[in-house]
C-alpha cells in the first residue's frame, strides 16, 4: 500500500466522514466529492456531471444563430449588412441592392460551411468516444454500458489494453497485491508504463459477488486539473483508509500487462482530470484580421466625413443655386428643404462611396487563403514516405500568421524525439566497447562501418537491435567473467515486464525507454530476461535458464538517482546489483577500485562528449547474517508512520556503499530526423523555442543538449526547482542578478531595478552572454501566480532557451497564454499527444504531429504533419510567402479601390453634389468582380519575392513578418495616399482636357458618357500597370489574368454600347456607339497615356531609388541570385578539391546520468550548412536591426535577451 506523505490531521481522528473546510475552489462550486459504491440513488442527489463529453460548438438548432452571431462580430460583415439595408431604401439608393447582397451571402455561406464541417468532425469524435463500451456492475451483474451512461459511484471492470473510461479508484486487479500497469501517453506524453496499486483492504475484492456488496464511501477533493495529486479517504466497515494518486486510474490511461481490474468511478466526463486540462475551442483570427477590423472602422469614419462634406455641399448648392432651377430640376416629393436634400444626399454618397471597402475584398481573402492551404497540402517535401502522411492545413484562416511567429512552444516526447533509446557503447572493466576501427586503426565513421554484429547464435535475440563492435560479443563468447557479470546486472536490475506472445517472441514493457534499451542489449548478448514473479526473476544465461530469488528492489527516485536489486542466486549467494548516475555511484565505490575508476571516468567523459546518456554499474556481495539484520530494519522503516521516506533512504544508503565497479553504459536517445537543424534554422530566424514537457527534468535537459537548444558555450543554465513561492522568487531573482552582473562586466552599464510593472521595458534586453532556464512543474505553478508571472516572463525571455519540465497540460496552456498576454507576439504550439491539446488550442497557431500517441493533437490543431523538421518549411517558406502575398494583396486592393472610389468625391463638386456617379452602374458592379479581381488574386496566390531555397538559406528574410513591416497602419496610409493621388489625376487630367478638346469633326468632345469611358479606361489601364509592377514572380497565369482582364474590359465596354444590346434592352443600354466613338479619338488615347504615365512614374522612380539607396534583404538576395546565374557558366567546370570533413550522424545527444541529473556534455556540432545565414551581417539588413531595437524600446511588455539586437 502506498501511503500519502502528508495525511490530513482530521483523517487521523476518529469520527464521521469529514467535510472539506477550505474555500470554494476556483474550478467550480463543488467543495468536496462524495461517492458511494453501488448506490446510484444516493449519488444522483449531488447532480454530478455525466460521463458524456462535448468538444463541439454547435448543434442543429444553435448552428445558424450562433454561427451568424460569430460572423457578424466581424466588423466588415456588419458594415455590409448596414449598406444592404440602405440600398433597399429607394429614396437614397443610386445602386441596385444585388451588388451587395450576392457577395455578402456568398461570404457568409462559405464560412458557415467551413465551420459546420469542422464541427461535424468534432461531433464525430465525441460520439466515437461517448459510445465506447464498458463493463459496469449493476445489481450484482456485469452489464455492457456506453461510456456516456457511466455514473459516479459505479464499479467498472477494465481488461488489458482498454482505455480507462473515467477517473477511477482502483479496487482490485488480476495481479498480486492489487497491482496494475498503465500507460499515460494521453495525459503526460510518456509512453513508458506506470504502476498503480489498490489499497490492501479492497485488493481482495476480485470476486463479483464481493464487489456487489461493497458499499464503501469515498470523500475526496473536488474536481481539479492536478494530474499528479489526489487526496481522499475511503470509509468502509467503520474504518477509514487514506487514498493517494497511486490508487487512482485516470481517464485517458490505457491498462497494460494486467488481465483485468475493477475501479470505482470518482470523477466522470467534464470533471475528469483529462477534461479539466483540456482548453476550450477558441475562435482564432490573425493579427491582419484584427488590423483589418480597425482599418474598416477608420475607413467608415473617413466615409462618413466624405459623406458629411458632400451633404453640406449639396445643402448649400440646393439653397444657393438649385432653387433657381426648380422648374427644370424639381425636388422629389418627400424633399421639402435644402437641408433635407443634403440629409438624403449624405446616405446616397455613403452607398456610392462604400466601394472603398468592397465585400469582394473578403471573398478574395478567403480564396487566397484557400489557395495557400492547398499549397501546404500538396507540398511533396512535407510528405512523410514512411508513414504515407501528407501535411494538412486544417484551417484556412491562419496561413499568413505562419509568417509572423515569434515563439514556438514544443512538446518533447514524440515531437522532438522518437522516444527510441539505443544501446550505443559501454565500458567493462576498463575497456571501452562500441567504436569500430579500420585497418589503419582509425575510428570508422557511420557511413564507413562494416556489417553489424551477428547475433544469430542467440535464438531469443531482438532482430531490431544493432551493435557494431564485434569484440564485445567475442568477450561474451569466450566467457570473460566481468563481461558476463556486466550483462547479468543489466538483465536483473530493472523493473521491466516481459510478455511472451509465442515461443521465443519476447516483448518488453519498460517504465522508461532507457531500461528497455539496456535489457534488450543484455538479451542480445546472451543474458535474456525471460520472466518475473513478485519474488523471482528468470534469466536465460547463454542458453541456460537460471532463476534468481528477488529479495528486494531499492527503487529509483530523483533524489537517489540510482536503483538496486538484491538477489540470491541458485547457489545461495546474495548479491546487490546497482545502476545509477555517475556523480552518485562513483562516491559509493570501494577504495580498491580506484584505478578502474580513473579509466571508467575517462570513458564516461568521452561518452558525454558525444552526447550519450550514461549509467554506472556496480555490485556488492552480502552475507546472509547481515542481510537478515538489514532486511528487518528495512521492514520496520517501511511501516513507520512518520518520516518513512527518510528512514528508508537512510537504510538504502547504508547497503549501497563500498560497491565494486563493473563499468558504464552509454545510450543514444534518438531525436526525430532533422530536429537540431530545424531548431538552429528557426533560431536564426529570430524565433524563440520553449520546450514544455511532462517528462522529468533530467530527460528534458538531455534532449535540450541533443537538439542544440542548450550548448556548452552557454554562459549558464539556470535551474529553478523551488517548492515554495519564496524559493522560486529567490531563484528567479538570482538568475536575473547573474545576467545583469555579466552585462556590467562587459560594460553594458545597465542598472537593474527590482520593481516590475505592467509597462515594463526590460533591462535584460541586451544582456551579455547566452543563458537558458529550466523550471520544474511545481516551481512553475508558483511562477505563474499573478504577483510573480512578470518576473518569470522577464527572466525567461532574457534566456535563449527555456525548458519547462513536469508540467501539466493546463500549465502548458498557461505559459502560452502568459506570453500572448504580455509579449503581444504570435505564438505557435506543436505537440503530438492529448496532453498537448490545451496548449495547441491556446496558441495563435496549433500544429499537431501525427505520431505514436493517437490523433487528439491533430484533431485539435490548425496544421498537422508527421515530423518536426517540416516546421521549418511550414514557417520559412509557406508562412513567409503567405504573409508576403496577403500584405501585397491588401496594399494593392486598398490602393485600387481608393483610386476608383475617390473619383466620385471629386466629381461631386462638379455635379451639384447630386450623388451622380462618374461611371455607369455596370462598370461599378464589374470593376471589383471582373476587371480587377483575377490579377490581384493571381498575385495573392502565386507571388514570391525569392525562391523557396533562398527562403531556407537566408532565415533572416523571415523577420519582416515578425516586425509586421509589410502591412501595418503606416503601409495602409501610404496605399491610401497613392490611391487618392491617382484618383485626383484620374479625374482632373481628363476633366481639363475635355474642357477644351474637340472631336475630329470639330464638335465638342466633352459629354458625360465620353468622360466616363475615358476615366474608366484610364483607371483599368493604370491599375493593371500597377499590379504588373507589384508582381515579383510572373507565371503564365499572371500574364493571362492581367492582359485577359484588359481584353475583357474592352470587350464588355464595346458590347454594352452596341446596337444588339440596345435592341434587346433599350431602357438599360441607351448610349449606342459611345465607346467606339470616344476611343476612336486620338485626344482620348493621348489623355489615357498621359494619365497612366503621370500616375505610374512617381512609383517607378521611388522604387528605383529605394532599390539602389536602401535595398531590403530580399532585394539583396534577388540581386545575388542574378549574379549567381550569370556566373554559373564560369563555375560549371570548377570542382571542389580535397576531402570534405565527414559529418557525424544528424543526431546529437547529451550525456545523462541514467534517470538522474545531467552531468556533462561535449562540444556540440556547428551547422556548417547554415553558414549562409551569416548574411545578416550585410549592411542591407541594418534597417531590420534598427526597427527591432525600436520595437523593443517601445514595447509595453517584458522582453528578454532572446530579443537582443542582431550583430551587425
Amino acid at each position: 500500500m502506498t501511503v500519502p506523505k502528508e495525511m490530513p490531521e482530521k483523517w487521523a481522528r476518529a469520527g464521521a466522514p469529514p467535510s472539506w473546510s477550505r474555500k470554494k475552489p476556483s474550478w467550480g462550486t463543488e467543495e468536496e466529492r462524495r461517492a458511494r459504491a453501488n448506490d446510484r440513488e444516493y449519488n444522483e442527489k449531488f447532480q454530478y456531471a455525466s460521463n458524456c463529453i462535448k468538444t463541439s460548438k454547435y448543434n442543429i438548432l444553435t448552428f445558424l444563430p450562433v454561427n451568424l452571431f460569430e460572423q457578424f462580430q466581424e466588423v466588415a460583415n456588419t458594415y455590409f449588412l448596414f449598406l444592404l439595408i440602405l440600398q433597399l431604401i429607394p429614396q437614397i439608393s443610386s445602386l441596385s441592392w444585388f451588388t451587395t447582397i450576392v457577395p455578402l451571402v456568398l461570404v457568409l455561406t462559405i464560412t458557415a460551411v467551413k465551420d459546420a464541417t469542422d464541427d461535424y468532425f468534432r461531433h464525430k469524435s465525441d460520439n466515437q468516444v461517448n459510445n465506447r463500451q464498458s463493463q459496469v456492475l449493476i445489481n450484482g451483474i456485469l452489464q455492457q454500458e456506453q461510456w456516456m451512461n457511466v455514473c459516479v459511484g459505479d464499479i467498472i471492470k477494465l481488461e488489458n489494453n482498454q482505455f480507462v473510461a473515467a477517473d477511477l479508484l482502483l479496487l482490485s486487479s488480476s495481479e498480486p497485491h492489487g497491482l496494475c500497469y498503465i500507460e499515460t501517453a494521453e495525459l503526460d506524453g510518456e509512453t513508458n508504463m506506470k504502476v498503480r496499486q489498490a489499497i490492501p483492504v479492497t485488493s481482495e475484492l476480485g470476486d463479483i459477488s464481493k464487489l456487489a456488496k461493497f458499499d464503501g464511501e469515498v470523500i475526496c477533493e473536488p474536481p481539479n486539473n492536478k494530474l499528479d495529486k489526489f487526496s481522499g479517504t475511503l470509509y468502509w466497515k467503520e474504518n477509514k483508509f487514506p487514498l493517494s494518486n497511486q490508487n487512482m486510474l485516470l481517464r485517458g490511461c490505457v491498462l497494460r500487462n494486467t488481465e483485468w481490474c475493477f475501479g470505482l468511478v470518482i470523477f466522470a466526463g467534464p470533471d475528469t482530470k483529462l477534461m479539466q486540462n483540456s482548453g476550450r475551442t477558441k475562435f482564432k483570427r490573425t493579427s491582419i484580421d484584427r488590423l483589418m477590423n480597425t482599418l474598416v472602422l477608420w475607413i467608415f469614419g473617413f466615409l462618413v466625413c466624405m459623406g458629411v462634406i458632400l451633404a453640406i455641399g449639396n445643402a448649400i448648392w440646393e439653397h444657393e443655386v438649385g432653387t433657381r432651377f426648380q422648374v427644370y430640376l424639381p425636388w422629389d416629393e418627400a424633399v421639402d428643404s435644402a437641408f433635407f436634400s443634403g440629409f438624403l444626399s449624405f446616405w446616397s454618397y455613403i452607398i456610392i462611396l462604400n466601394t472603398v471597402v468592397p465585400i469582394s475584398l473578403y471573398v478574395s481573402v478567403e480564396v487566397i487563403r484557400l489557395g495557400h492551404s492547398y499549397f501546404i497540402n500538396w507540398d511533396k517535401k512535407m510528405f512523410c514516405m514512411k508513414k504515407r502522411t501528407p501535411a494538412e492545413a486544417r484551417t484556412t484562416t491562419l496561413n499568413e500568421e505562419l509568417g509572423q511567429v515569434e515563439y514556438i512552444f514544443s512538446d518533447k516526447t514524440g515531437t522532438l524525439t522518437q522516444n527510441i533509446m539505443v544501446f550505443n557503447k559501454c565500458s567493462i572493466n576498463g575497456r571501452s566497447y562500441g567504436d569500430v576501427f579500420d585497418v589503419l586503426g582509425h575510428k570508422a565513421e557511420l557511413g564507413e562501418r562494416p556489417e553489424p554484429v551477428d547475433f544469430s547464435f542467440n535464438p531469443l535475440a531482438d532482430k531490431k537491435f544493432l551493435f557494431w563492435d564485434p569484440t564485445l560479443l567475442e568477450a561474451v563468447k569466450t566467457g570473460d567473467p566481468h563481461t558476463h557479470e556486466f550483462f547479468r546486472l543489466l538483465s536483473l536490475c530493472h523493473t521491466v515486464m516481459s510478455e511472451e506472445k509465442s515461443e521465443g517472441e519476447l516483448y518488453y514493457k519498460a517504465q522508461s525507454p532507457d531500461e528497455g534499451a539496456l535489457v534488450t542489449a543484455a538479451r542480445n548478448f546472451g543474458f535474456v530476461f525471460r520472466s518475473r514473479t513478485p519474488k523471482t526473476i528468470t534469466v536465460h544465461e547463454m542458453g541456460t535458464a537460471i532463476t534468481y530469488q528477488l529479495l528486494a528492489i531499492l527503487d529509483f527516485n530523483n533524489i537517489r538517482k540510482r536503483m538496486s536489486v538484491i538477489v540470491r542466486n541458485p547457489e545461495g549467494k546474495i548479491r546487490l546489483y546497482c545502476k545509477g548516475a555517475d556523480t552518485i555511484l562513483l562516491d559509493r565505490l570501494h577504495h580498491s577500485t580506484q584505478e578502474l575508476l580513473t579509466t571508467t571516468t575517462d570513458h564516461l567523459n568521452e561518452y558525454a562528449g558525444e552526447g550519450l546518456r550514461t549509467l554506472v554499474l556496480a555490485y556488492k556481495d552480502l552475507d546472509e547474517e547481515y542481510y537478515e539484520e538489514w532486511a528487518g530494519r528495512r521492514l520496520q522503516a517501511s511501516l513507520a508512520q512518520d518520516s518513512r521516506d527518510d528512514r528508508l533512504a537512510s537504510i538504502y544508503e547504508e547497503v549501497e556503499s563500498d560497491m565494486m565497479l563493473l563499468g558504464a553504459t552509454a545510450i543514444e536517445d534518438k531525436l526525430q530526423q532533422g530536429v537540431p537543424e530545424t531548431i538552429a534554422l528557426l533560431t536564426l530566424a529570430n524565433i524563440k523555442i520553449w520546450v514544455l514537457t511532462g517528462d522529468k527534468q533530467e530527460t528534458a535537459v538531455n534532449i535540450g543538449y541533443s537538439c542544440k537548444m542548450l550548448t556548452d558555450d552557454m554562459t549558464e543554465v539556470f535551474i529553478v526547482t523551488g517548492h515554495t513561492v519564496l524559493e522560486v522568487r529567490e531563484e528567479l531573482r538570482k538568475a536575473r542578478e547573474k545576467m545583469m552582473d555579466s552585462s556590467r562586466a562587459v560594460g553594458n552599464g545597465f542598472t537593474y531595478q527590482e520593481k516590475l510593472s505592467s509597462r515594463l521595458t526590460s533591462v535584460l534586453e541586451a544582456v551579455a552572454g547566452e543563458y537558458a532556464l529550466v523550471i520544474n512543474g511545481h516551481s512553475l505553478a508558483h511562477a505563474l501566480e499573478a504577483d510573480m508571472e512578470l518576473e518569470f516572463l522577464e527572466t525567461a525571455c532574457a534566456c535563449k532557451a527555456v525548458i519547462c519540465c513536469r508540467v501539466t497540460p493546463l500549465q502548458k496552456a498557461q505559459v502560452v497564454e502568459l506570453v500572448k498576454k504580455y509579449k503581444k507576439a504570435v505564438t505557435l504550439a506543436i505537440g503530438d499527444g492529448a496532453n498537448d491539446v490545451s496548449m495547441i488550442k491556446t496558441a495563435h497557431i496549433g500544429v499537431g504531429i501525427s505520431g505514436q500517441e493517437g490523433i487528439q493533437a491533430v484533431l485539435a490543431s490548425d496544421y498537422s504533419f508527421s515530423q518536426f523538421k517540416f516546421l521549418q518549411r511550414l514557417l520559412l517558406v509557406h508562412g513567409r510567402w503567405s504573409y508576403l502575398r496577403m500584405c501585397k494583396f491588401l496594399c494593392y486592393f486598398f490602393y485600387k479601390n481608393f483610386a476608383f472610389t475617390m473619383v466620385h468625391f471629386w466629381f461631386g463638386f462638379f455635379c451639384g453634389f447630386s450623388a451622380q456617379t462618374v461611371y455607369d452602374q455596370y462598370f461599378i458592379t464589374l470593376y471589383n468582380i471582373v476587371y480587377t479581381s483575377l490579377p490581384v488574386l493571381a498575385m495573392g496566390v502565386f507571388d514570391q519575392d525569392v525562391p523557396e531555397q533562398r527562403s531556407m538559406e537566408y532565415p533572416k528574410l523571415y523577420e519582416p513578418g515578425q516586425l509586421n513591416l509589410l502591412f501595418n497602419k503606416r503601409e495602409f496610409f501610404i496605399c491610401i495616399a497613392q490611391g487618392i493621388y491617382t484618383s485626383v489625376l484620374m479625374f482632373f487630367i481628363p476633366y481639363g482636357v475635355f474642357a477644351e478638346a474637340t472631336r475630329d469633326d470639330g464638335t465638342q468632345l466633352a459629354d458625360y458618357q465620353s468622360f466616363a469611358v475615358t476615366v474608366a479606361t484610364s483607371l483599368v489601364i493604370v491599375v493593371s500597370v500597377q499590379i504588373g509592377l507589384d508582381t515579383g514572380y510572373w507565371t503564365a497565369i499572371n500574364h493571362f489574368f492581367i492582359w485577359g482582364s484588359l481584353a475583357v474590359y474592352f470587350a464588355i465596354l464595346f458590347a454594352m454600347h452596341s446596337n444588339g444590346l440596345f435592341d434587346m434592352f433599350p431602357n438599360q443600354f441607351r448610349f449606342v456607339g459611345n465607346a467606339q466613338n470616344t476611343l476612336a479619338q486620338p485626344t482620348v488615347w493621348l489623355t489615357i497615356v498621359l494619365t497612366t504615365v503621370v500616375c505610374i512614374m512617381p512609383v517607378v522612380a521611388f522604387r528605383f531609388l529605394r532599390l539602389n539607396l536602401k535595398p531590403d534583404l530580399s532585394d539583396t538576395v534577388r540581386y545575388t541570385q542574378l549574379v549567381r546565374k550569370k556566373q554559373k557558366a564560369q563555375h560549371r567546370c570548377m570542382r571542389r578539391v580535397g576531402r570534405t570533413g565527414s559529418r557525424r550522424s544528424g543526431y546529437a545527444f547529451s550525456h545523462q546520468e541514467g534517470f538522474g541529473e545531467l552531468i556533462m556534455s561535449g562540444k556540440n556540432m556547428r551547422l556548417s550548412s547554415l553558414a549562409l545565414s551569416s548574411f545578416t551581417t550585410r549592411s542591407s539588413s541594418s534597417w531590420i536591426e534598427s526597427l527591432r531595437r525600436k520595437k523593443s524600446d517601445s514595447a509595453s511588455s517584458p522582453s528578454g535577451g532572446a530579443d537582443k539586437p542582431l550583430k551587425g
